[in-house]
């Protein structure tokens, strides 16, 4: 028998998902992933820019959406080019996070 004491609580404390990216200046980016959804056969990503601690959380941060696309390499994520795309996985989102978040 074990002396180990478990905290039953533990499994719930929350792990961010996180994706490092580089942005266009080549500056690596730590993004936390706050939701994902389908939308016409694409999967796409809501993503913020990752704050650890919570003093550090920018109140006007921006809501990033990424497409998730394969090639012969594997996955790989997108920005959302088209407008009307963007406009419409973009409003999916809002629905989806306006009970968690303050979205303007």
């Amino acid at each position: 028998m074990s002396d180990e004491i478990k905290n039953p609580n533990a499994e719930d404390e929350y792990q961010p998902d996180l994706m490092t990216l580089q942005d266009e200046d080549g500056n690596e980016v730590t993004f936390e992933v706050i939701d994902a959804l389908d939308h016409k056969g694409v999967h796409y990503l809501a993503v913020v820019e990752y704050a650890e601690n919570e003093e550090d959380v920018n109140e006007d941060a921006q809501l990033v959406i990424l497409s998730v696309g394969e090639d012969d390499e594997g996955e790989y994520l997108d920005v959302v080019e088209d407008d009307e795309t963007l406009l419409e996985v973009s409003k999916l989102f809002e629905q989806r996070l306006s009970d968690e978040f303050e979205i303007e």
